[in-house]
């Protein structure tokens, strides 16, 4: 008897859902219902409100700027893969206040140095964890000097945990993985970093880099495009502080050479500091090569190279 009651049970419970699916509009016949930041079952294409007894998941308090909704809220931080423990962890704050805002007296001071100490030491229970806690530190500290958005950290870390959990790291340094796994998570971000400017704010030399790179892109199967120049002109006019008609014109360079095959096998930063030292000529607000060369971490050859060829593929000779 239990058992054709349960399925009976069930059939009410589909058609229930089959009728909710199905809802339309009794004004005009739409099925366009949707559900509106009020929480009421609204129609698209008449405006007629259907339900307005629905149930509000949102908070009870209302706020009408992001520090007032901060202040109110109840909740942590969100779940961070840039956190060896994804941030699901305790903290004990170091003003030694209470509550209330006042001051703890020295026996509690004392108490909750040691509970602190405690806490740092047992948020990672083996080396492993350790080892994993360095490494996310050492992408944020780099991520930092380079400037690079939170996605790119949070991408990096991912990556840096794949490598892990495949024992690519075995064999080899912490810093050269974590530096590898952060110059990976520029490129599939779009965010233009050279290796030589990842190598600067890293512990590690630039072949070591690029060796464990190459590696762990190969072995994880990460998908990354070849480096377009055209990513590089916007930072590298803003720090020689040219216009954007400079911009606009070594975008073209870069363009018109690269469909005439001149791009394939070179560096991107050369080619792009190429291109905007001639659009700055071209504009009239010279740069030297020595000037574009430093800001593009490249050499004065280089850029000769290149911006012959850049000029050639114009037609200006």
């Amino acid at each position: 008897m239990e058992r054709p009651s349960r399925q009976r049970q069930q059939e009410r419970d589909t058609e229930r859902e089959s009728d909710e699916e199905t809802v339309s509009c009794p004004e005009c016949d739409s099925t366009e219902i949707v559900t509106d930041a009020d929480q009421e079952l609204v129609c698209e294409d008449c405006g007629l409100v259907l339900d307005e007894r629905n149930i509000d998941r949102g908070p009870e308090w209302r706020a009408f700027n992001h520090s007032e909704r901060q202040s109110k809220s109840r909740v942590g931080a969100p779940i961070t893969e840039t956190m060896h423990d994804k941030g699901l962890t305790t903290t004990i704050d170091w003003k030694d206040k209470d509550a209330y805002g006042r001051s703890l007296s020295s026996e509690k001071r004392s108490q909750m140095h040691r509970l602190r100490k405690w806490q740092e030491r047992i948020r990672t229970k083996d080396a492993g964890e350790r080892n994993l806690q360095f490494a996310l530190s050492e992408i944020d500290r780099m991520a930092s000097a380079l400037g690079v958005p939170r996605s790119v950290r949070e991408v990096a870390s991912v990556i840096y945990r794949r490598a892990l959990n495949e024992d690519l790291i075995r064999g080899r340094s912490i810093e050269g993985v974590s530096t590898a796994a952060l110059y990976a998570a520029c490129r599939q971000e779009g965010i233009p970093r050279s290796l030589d400017e990842v190598a600067d704010v890293s512990r590690v030399p630039q072949k070591e880099i690029g060796r464990t790179y190459r590696y762990i892109s190969q072995e994880l199967g990460l998908e990354l495009k070849p480096v377009d120049p055209k990513q590089f002109v916007p930072r590298f006019a803003s720090a020689l502080q040219l216009s954007e008609e400079v911009q606009s014109k070594a975008t073209e360079i870069i363009d018109v050479s690269a469909e005439q095959g001149l791009l394939s096998g070179k560096s991107p930063t050369g080619f792009a500091a190429a291109a905007i030292y001639a659009a700055s000529l071209l504009c009239n607000e010279k740069k030297t090569q020595r000037e574009v060369a430093d800001v593009a971490q490249v050499t004065e050859v280089t850029i000769r190279n290149r911006y012959q060829e850049q000029i050639e593929a114009m037609g200006f000779r």
